[in-house]
């Protein structure tokens, strides 16, 4: 009994935007991206798809799923790093949109780790309190915050959203298990996103290059492989579970480069692991809610499944949960 997913949803914008096309503005092949990150295609948001409005969507579809109405949702929690706005936050503007007046909504700036650390807030939220209700949400409109001169992170990211509904159930062995969560900021300079230019000429941060991501790819990929392969052997030893009863794993959709090695580390197979950053390149804080919808709504998810969850993003932040089902 603990901590459950009461329902979930996604949205993608409408344009697809594939590697040919990334050809025509950049200097890029299919073959080079296809080989170094396994993306074929990714969406890229237009017209009334800025974070808030996609991340709406997702909340519409999760919240129909849980058969909940939205004066129920108490807390309202959006992971994103890609607002149209710094104030309010993209958790406001969702709130006004779907009308959830009765919860208090804010934003959490971890990067692709973002929809992980909302989960774990949602869970510690419900523990307190039973009858709480939790609409999480990750939502990225990464297209708007990309170099599209640089070959190295305009082919990687996409846009979309995904949420989840969280609430309490008394069913025995359905529950957050546990999480093992980290972050260390001594290594922002390998993945970072620059704010604006200060207005205040002594607190200007010297070689802003843009409100764009910037990333050293091949220290990034170093990182991220160790990070998330410690994160869960850690929350396996701690929780007492072995690898080999993890029935499914989420992983954040970084590249397929960084997730094969992952897999080869922990000795997954394939068949227990949801990959689609080939269809959707990778979302950050999006990226897990989007898989962990496909797969619900295919079925694939039964109740007592064990469903591990892992990620890493900019910050650096990273860390792993385990649910059942």
């Amino acid at each position: 009994m603990g901590t459950v997913i009461l329902g979930t949803g996604s949205c993608l914008p409408k344009k697809v935007v594939t590697n040919l096309d990334l050809e025509k503005i950049v200097d890029t092949s299919d073959e080079w991206i296809r080989t170094r990150t396994g993306i074929e295609t990714r969406r890229v948001g237009g017209a009334g798809e800025k974070t808030y409005q996609i991340a709406s969507a997702a909340a519409h579809e999760a919240l129909i799923m849980s058969g909940l109405r939205v004066d129920e949702i108490d807390l309202l929690i959006v992971g994103t790093i890609s607002s149209h706005m710094l104030m309010p936050s993209c958790a406001c503007f969702v709130q006004k949109e779907i009308g959830a007046f009765n919860a208090f909504a804010y934003d959490v700036n971890a990067a692709c780790s973002g929809f992980l650390y909302g989960l774990d807030i949602g869970d510690k939220q419900i523990r307190a309190d039973h009858d709480a209700k939790v609409l999480v949400i990750g939502a990225e409109t990464l297209s708007s915050r990309l170099n599209w001169q640089d070959r190295n992170t305009c082919i990687v990211f996409g846009d979309g959203a995904g949420a989840a509904v969280l609430g309490y159930s008394a069913e025995e062995h359905r529950e957050v298990v546990g999480v093992n969560y980290f972050s260390d900021g001594r290594l922002w300079e390998l993945l970072y996103m620059h704010n604006s230019p200060s207005t205040n000429p002594e607190l200007r941060v010297e070689d802003n290059p843009g409100v764009h991501i910037v990333m050293e790819g091949r220290e990034v990929f170093k990182h991220a492989v160790k990070a998330m392969e410690d994160a869960v052997l850690g929350l396996l030893e701690k929780t007492g579970i072995a690898i080999g009863d993890i029935d499914l794993v989420i992983p954040h959709q970084a590249n397929m480069r960084i997730l094969n090695k992952v897999l080869e580390r922990l000795e997954l197979p394939k068949e227990k692991v949801v990959l689609n950053v080939m269809k959707y390149g990778n979302t950050s804080a999006a990226s897990i809610p989007i898989a962990l919808d496909e797969t619900n709504r295919a079925d694939k998810l039964k109740r007592g499944d064990l469903v591990l969850f892992c990620a890493f993003g900019g910050g650096f932040t990273w860390g792993a949960t385990l649910l059942r089902w």
